[in-house]
């Protein structure tokens, strides 16, 4: 009994002093806690959590407890689009991620459906070349470099480049590759197809300036995590249709099902972690309506799990044990390998919804690591 007054006193002691910190400091100390032993993780939290079969991880465990004890727990339904969220995920991605070194990156705008959106191009250490020209370096000896396509996600109504800042740094860098992370339009301001139709005119861009931005054409992948990994499927189905299939495909605990709600679909992972493990029920039913509510959800470009999949890239699809997304992701995995495309496949059985975003965390930092070799392997063509 004394040993687990003590470890909630100890809990409660850093939030406090996590509290009175500034975001830096904060940042720094939840991921040093996060980065702890695992056995004084442990200590910390008490028991394992386990839900079918499988052992949420220590540092997911203790994050946890922090955000009950500071109130943040979840992703808020409430509000979900507003200003102040979508400020808020982008600080709390921050404080998980930190500023990972990269050799270079540029802002720059790439071409959407409707107009121009804001991108950025990521060059690792190993990749850095002069002469400069616009939008990055040329390679030496007239050599290009592969490169990845990202949207990130955010549930089709928050998240921007500075939310996935750290993870396209990691990428980068990890995967020896260019990674341009493309911005596109959020719900409900422009719900279905607007999103949808910014990712294919935006991976067509890249193609058509893979000089400018110095990437192989040839090796050009398309990836994302979340609602950036269902943008990323429905910019290749369309890069299919067109004769311009990417290279390669990284789908990171992807959304494949956007009607599930609306057809009362819903697969067995949904309920199973509906609550508790950071994307919520509540959450995934509100970004649903705001994105999809008044298309018709059996559309292909919303059901991924409907539409004709003969022809894909070889693609990388990872899921998270606790996340809701789970069933449906290894759903669409089961999909693409009945079209007889090439598919390797993930489950980080301990982790949750947006892991990538830990990179304190032991388990999830090593996870972001597994997938960039599969998107180095897959681009080293």
């Amino acid at each position: 009994m004394g040993s687990a007054v003590g470890a909630v006193t100890a809990r409660e002691t850093v939030v406090r002093r996590l509290g009175a910190a500034g975001d830096a400091v904060q940042g720094v100390a939840l991921r040093r806690l996060m980065g702890l032993p695992e056995r004084v993780q442990r200590r910390l939290v008490g028991r394992p959590v386990v839900r079918d079969g499988q052992t949420l991880a220590t540092e997911i465990q203790l994050l946890f407890a922090l955000q009950r004890i500071t109130g943040e727990a979840g992703l808020e339904a409430d509000d979900h689009a507003s200003a102040e969220a979508r400020a808020d995920l982008v600080r709390q991605a921050r404080l998980a991620s930190g500023n990972p070194p990269v050799g270079e990156c540029h802002d720059l705008v790439v071409e959407g459906a409707e107009g121009t959106l804001p991108a950025r191009l990521y060059i690792p250490r190993a990749l850095l070349r002069t002469p400069e020209v616009p939008g990055g370096r040329t390679p030496v000896s007239g050599t290009v470099d592969p490169l990845l396509v990202f949207f990130h996600g955010g549930g089709m109504v928050r998240g921007d480049l500075d939310s996935h800042d750290a993870v396209c740094r990691v990428l980068a860098e990890e995967a020896g590759c260019r990674v341009l992370s493309v911005d596109y339009r959020l719900a409900p301001e422009h719900p279905f197809p607007g999103g949808a139709a910014d990712a294919f005119a935006a991976y067509r861009w890249t193609r058509e300036h893979a000089d400018t931005i110095g990437a192989d054409p040839d090796r050009i992948a398309v990836g994302g995590d979340s609602a950036g990994a269902y943008l990323a499927a429905v910019a290749t189905l369309d890069a299919v249709a067109a004769g311009l299939a990417p290279a390669y495909q990284l789908l990171i605990y992807p959304v494949t099902d956007w009607g599930a709600v609306a057809r009362d679909r819903e697969m067995r992972s949904r309920k199973l972690f509906e609550e508790g493990f950071l994307l919520t029920r509540d959450f995934m039913n509100a970004a649903e309506a705001a994105f999809a509510g008044a298309a018709d959800s059996d559309d292909p470009r919303l059901c991924l799990l409907a539409a004709d999949l003969a022809g894909q890239p070889p693609t990388y699809v990872c899921t998270a044990g606790f996340d809701p997304l789970r069933d449906e992701g290894e759903a669409y995995v089961d999909r693409l390998r009945a079209a007889g495309v090439t598919v390797e496949h993930q489950r980080f059985d301990s982790l949750i919804h947006a892991f990538i975003h830990l990179l304190g965390g032991r388990e999830s930092r090593a996870a972001l690591s597994d997938i960039a070799g599969a998107l180095r392997r897959g681009l080293a063509g």
